[in-house]
C-alpha cells in the first residue's frame, strides 16, 4: 500500500486541507498507516499533479486561506484499481523480537537492561490500546445499525485493539521468560 491510497480513502471519507488530513493521520488513520506531515504534503502535491485530487481555496476569518482537497474521478478509479488487486501478506520486521533472541548471547546485566526495555515497550502498547479503546467509546458508542463506512472503520479499529491485546499478551510472556532466566530476589513475583 502506498501513502497515496491511504490519502485517497481519507479524502473520500471527507474532503480536507493538508493540515486536517495530517491531523487525521495523527488521530485515526495512523492506526494502520503512519506518515509525517511533510510526506503527506509531498504526496498531495504529486496527486494533484497527476489529477487524482483537486483543491479548492477556502477563505478563513482571521486565518490564511486553506486549500481543501477532494478526490477526482481519476483518483477514485486509481483507488478502485488498487482495492481490487490482491493483497500479499506483509513481511514482519520487529526489532524488539531480534533483541530478545539476541539476549541469549548476553549476560544477566544485559538481560536486565532488556527487561527494562520490554517493560517500557509494554507501557507504550498499553497506552496505544487505551487510546484505541477511548476512540472506540467516542466514535462507536451508538449501537444503532451503522452505515457501511462506520462499520468498516470500526472493524479496522477492532483489529487494532485485537493486535494491541495480542502484543501485550506476548510481552507479558517475554517478561515472564526474562524474569525466570535471571530471578531478582528484590523484585516481587508477578
Amino acid at each position: 500500500m502506498s501513502l497515496e491510497h491511504a490519502i485517497l480513502v481519507s479524502l473520500l471519507e471527507q474532503p480536507a486541507s493538508g493540515y486536517e488530513l495530517a491531523r487525521r493521520f495523527d488521530r485515526s488513520i495512523g492506526r494502520f498507516w503512519t506518515a509525517t506531515h511533510q510526506q503527506i504534503y509531498r504526496v498531495l502535491k504529486q496527486m494533484a499533479d497527476d489529477d487524482r485530487i483537486t483543491g479548492v481555496q477556502v477563505g478563513q476569518e482571521s486565518l490564511p486561506d486553506k486549500k481543501v482537497w477532494s478526490v477526482t474521478p481519476a483518483g477514485r478509479a486509481a483507488l478502485l484499481d488498487w482495492l481490487h488487486a490482491p493483497v500479499r501478506p506483509e513481511a514482519v520486521r520487529h526489532e524488539l523480537a531480534v533483541k530478545i533472541r539476541g539476549a541469549a548471547f548476553d549476560d544477566a546485566a544485559g538481560r536486565a537492561a532488556l527487561l527494562a526495555e520490554v517493560e517500557r515497550y509494554r507501557a507504550d502498547h498499553e497506552s496505544v490500546l487505551a487510546g484505541y479503546l477511548a476512540g472506540e467509546r467516542r466514535d462507536f458508542a451508538d449501537p444503532a445499525a451503522p452505515d457501511a463506512r462506520a462499520a468498516l472503520q470500526h472493524v479496522v479499529l477492532r483489529g487494532g485493539i485485537a493486535y494491541e491485546r495480542m502484543v501485550l499478551a506476548w510481552l507479558d510472556d517475554v517478561l515472564a521468560t526474562l524474569r525466570a532466566l535471571d530471578p531478582d530476589p528484590e523484585r516481587p513475583a508477578p
